[in-house]
């Protein structure tokens, strides 16, 4: 993309302060609390990921928790189940959404529908028959079907029971959603008779998608670059780029030289570029897959991070440990601790403290550890409760 103006130069610090009022973790309650809490968390970020590992909460909770700090489980199922505030599809990956942003999934179901899907090719119409009558008589889990015939699995994530891949395949074209969760088990319902919709709402176009994958980027990280905005997304890289080169001409964006980018653009919104000072008493123990955290080379960027996600590695050979949890203290990541939840015991195990950063300088050891240790009593005490 050419450059259309002379960039503003922007050190990391700055950076680091911008992204985090944009993710609001530079203060303690920005959603306040409840069910409401929760809606306005997932329609300020645009997505909170769900994930399967459970050796700590999964990470769907843990997101919310640490926006939320009186955060409950029942928040989210209230959210998802009986406001509707919510639902669940795919971003870059499997994510909670906000239900007033329904309107621009809609054209990737239609094209499931019309073209299917690559990972669900080998469904059968028997199947997708099948599932659909069970469908329309009510609410259906995986559980209520009893009577597959089992089937070889075509990759290592795909379910040997065909009515789920049906399932799945219904929810991917939009015919179906995800009502309820108990713990990881899914209730499908039929997306209208969920929602209670008659027809389902109108597509958004091409053009209005592109607006608004720009703007949830723009809102949720301050300062953004093209593959920032268009994570795991590289169709849509070219209309968003066309999109940000015009919002510079006429003033709504400005370039910025991000400090240590080199070559790669930077783009901000005018009044993002004054952001209050983060508290240095703020402490956040993170998923790794935090929307601060989830893209490795931004985060590596702006907070000189380089998080490893280990669970598939060999144990030999791990650094930070099988399910490391970055540390932020007010702006800056300092630590690592690899935490596994013993709920039998209902204790919170200490697997590995790395120190990183500027947690290495022994200077402020005492006074960080002291810090991090007084949010480990709070973060375990969300881990064991319900």
């Amino acid at each position: 993309m050419p450059r259309l103006a002379k960039p503003l130069p922007l050190p990391t610090t700055q950076a680091r302060q911008i992204w985090l009022h944009a993710q609001r973790l530079d203060t303690r309650a920005p959603f306040g609390e409840g069910a409401a809490a929760v809606a306005d968390a997932v329609a300020h970020l645009g997505y909170v990921q769900i994930d399967t590992i459970n050796v700590i909460e999964r990470c769907h909770h843990h997101i919310l928790f640490s926006r939320i700090p009186y955060y409950r489980r029942a928040d989210l199922r209230h959210a998802q189940s009986v406001d509707k505030s919510v639902f669940e599809y795919w971003t870059h990956a499997l994510s909670y959404v906000p239900s007033d942003d329904f309107r621009f999934f809609l054209p990737a179901m239609r094209e499931h529908r019309r073209e299917g899907h690559k990972w669900y090719a080998s469904v059968k119409p028997a199947d997708t028959r099948k599932v659909m009558r069970l469908l329309r008589a009510g609410p259906l889990t995986i559980r209520d079907i009893e009577d597959d015939v089992l089937t070889e699995k075509e990759h290592l994530w795909q379910s040997r029971k065909p009515s789920k891949r049906a399932l799945q395949l219904a929810f991917y074209t939009g015919v179906a959603t995800v009502s309820e969760r108990q713990g990881m088990l899914k209730t499908y319902e039929l997306m209208t008779r969920h929602f209670g919709w008659d027809t389902l709402p109108k597509p958004a176009s091409a053009k209005e998608i592109t607006a608004y994958l720009l703007d949830r980027a723009l809102r949720s990280q301050g300062v953004v670059s093209l593959d920032s905005a268009c994570h795991l997304d590289a169709p849509s890289k070219k209309g968003v780029a066309a999109l940000i080169a015009s919002r510079v001409r006429r003033g709504e964006l400005v370039p910025v030289s991000l400090e240590g980018a080199g070559k790669q653009e930077h783009w901000a919104q005018p009044s993002a570029l004054e952001p209050g000072e983060v508290s240095a008493d703020l402490v956040h123990i993170l998923s790794p897959f935090d929307p601060l955290i989830i893209q490795r080379k931004r985060t590596s960027l702006i907070f000189g991070y380089n998080h490893l996600f280990e669970a598939y590695v060999p144990k030999a050979k791990r650094k930070l440990g099988y399910f490391a949890l970055p540390v932020l203290v007010g702006d800056e990541i300092v630590a690592a601790l690899d935490l596994k939840a013993d709920r039998q015991n209902k204790k919170l195990l200490m697997q590995k403290w790395t120190w990183v950063g500027q947690g290495k300088k022994t200077a402020r050891r005492k006074e960080l550890k002291q810090k991090i240790e007084d949010e480990l009593d709070r973060f375990e005490r969300f881990q064991l409760a319900e």
